[in-house]
């Protein structure tokens, strides 16, 4: 499965990269400041949040004695953005296939490459968001730890588990038209159950065990110990996470192939 994965990847990576490009303008299409505001949106987010935490609350990111007012807003951001990278495209995978009808009936047409399409729009902006991050620790902090390395092997698993939840949620969206309202309320609450707002640390023991369930709260977690504090990843957990996160992506794609032969019947 993996093989057949890696060769529709490989034959159909031009046909991706079109859509990925046609799907990043199309979403600033019309617009006066057009693709800039791929980098105005961060550095107003980042903004604000610096302001208000650092000015109005002066609050301090629990358990660190020695991280600043500012240090707060860049640790609460460093969090939105991998929740960010999750939410997008997971929110907008439930409607992929049923906003993308003529592609459906297409049969020549790999509709499995949509929710990647999807996946590569939001590390996109992710991206843009991380360099705005990297800027605001360089400005305040005047150095960059040498761990932030780690990223890309931390997003490993992230992009895998989206993409296999993604191609699940794309197919349970064509026959289950509530999935949409369900999923888009599922992930409000997990922004809240997910330690972005919070360090897992501040919760009480049996409530850290709880949202260690939630399927981001490591990478959140592994994500701020790196580019934040200057911390190794866990690599015993990241490699666990990466095996249950590879067993994802391998169900996502089988259950997407088994389904998507009734699209064309329900669209």
């Amino acid at each position: 499965m993996i093989l057949n994965i890696l060769r529709l990847l490989n034959d159909k990576k031009d046909l991706i990269w079109q859509m990925t490009v046609r799907d990043i303008m199309g979403r600033y299409k019309g617009s006066f400041l057009g693709l800039t505001w791929s980098l105005f949106n961060p550095i107003l987010m980042l903004t604000v949040y610096t302001f208000v935490f650092s000015v109005i609350f002066k609050s301090r990111w629990a358990g660190e004695q020695n991280t600043g007012h500012a240090d707060f807003a860049i640790i609460l951001f460093t969090g939105l953005i991998i929740f960010n990278i999750f939410s997008e495209a997971i929110n907008k995978s439930t409607t992929l296939i049923t906003s993308n009808a003529n592609f459906v009936k297409k049969v020549v047409f790999p509709i499995e490459i949509l929710p990647i399409v999807s996946l590569l729009s939001s590390l996109f902006h992710a991206g843009i968001s991380l360099i705005v991050l990297l800027l605001t620790i360089l400005f305040f902090k005047h150095q960059i730890h040498v761990t932030t390395i780690f990223l890309p092997i931390i997003l490993i698993p992230l992009v895998l588990s989206i993409t296999g939840i993604s191609w699940i949620l794309a197919s349970l969206g064509v026959y289950i038209r509530d999935i949409p309202q369900t999923i888009s309320i599922a992930v409000t609450i997990l922004m809240f159950l997910s330690p972005v707002f919070y360090p897992i640390s501040a919760l009480p023991l049996s409530f850290q065990k709880v949202v260690l369930l939630n399927p981001i709260a490591f990478l959140i977690e592994e994500t701020r110990k790196i580019i934040c504090f200057g911390m190794s990843p866990n690599w015993q957990m990241l490699t666990i996470d990466s095996v249950i996160s590879l067993l994802i992506f391998l169900i996502g794609f089988s259950f997407f192939q088994k389904t998507k032969k009734g699209f064309a019947d329900v669209i």
